[in-house]
């Protein structure tokens, strides 16, 4: 079976907290074990930086952390040793910080496509291989990913175009992801909701 587990839920629904159960679970299996944490957040005000910073404090010692709000498939792809889970927190402000540049960070590109992203202007091309990047790496990995993400598509509406287009391409990728792996768990009020994924035809 697919070791890769999907994790989705709502704020303060306990996602992050269950996927570091998992990754604590998986150090305990095996003294060779290892755990990365890939985190995907930009300090881009007050708020972010102390949310980044209390997920750090929360953080298991033992586990190791890097960050890639940009190129998550580098990140995946550079852990290479299969005795190590991967821990990516989380999809959501992966897919935000590529779509809405403004909202998210800024990345050495050429200066066309910096233009493009001063304008608010998403490049179609980059989101597609980006994504397409991240799929390929989750299927090519023999060790475990966890990723975390907001299940934002079952509440209001969101206004403003380019919202609901962040809110429409997580949902595709989280359907995409899940192909990609064993389990899925969706959490409500700190509880564990979870499930084989099955296969599509």
């Amino acid at each position: 079976m697919n070791p890769h587990h999907l994790i989705l839920g709502g704020q303060r629904s306990g996602k992050s907290r269950h996927a570091e159960r998992l990754a604590q679970a998986w150090l305990q299996r095996s003294p060779q074990h290892g755990v990365t944490v890939v985190a995907t957040a930009m300090a881009s005000d007050d708020e972010m930086r102390e949310r980044i910073a209390r997920h750090r404090l929360d953080r298991p010692a033992s586990f190791d952390a890097t960050e890639a709000p940009l190129d998550l498939a580098g990140a995946l792809r550079s852990v290479r040793d299969p005795q190590r889970l991967v821990l990516i927190d989380c999809l959501t402000l992966w897919v935000t910080n590529v779509l809405m540049p403004l909202h998210g960070a800024a990345d050495a590109r050429t200066d066309a496509r910096a233009d493009a992203r001063a304008d608010g202007l998403v490049d179609e091309t980059d989101w597609a291989q980006r994504r397409l990047a991240l799929l390929a790496a989750l299927r090519e990995r023999e060790g475990p990913v966890v990723l975390v993400s907001n299940e934002i598509g079952m509440g209001v509406i969101p206004l403003g175009a380019d919202v609901r287009r962040v809110v429409d391409e997580l949902g595709r990728l989280h359907q995409d992801v899940a192909q990609c792996c064993g389990h899925i768990t969706l959490m409500a009020a700190g509880q564990p909701f979870t499930q084989q994924v099955q296969r599509w035809a």
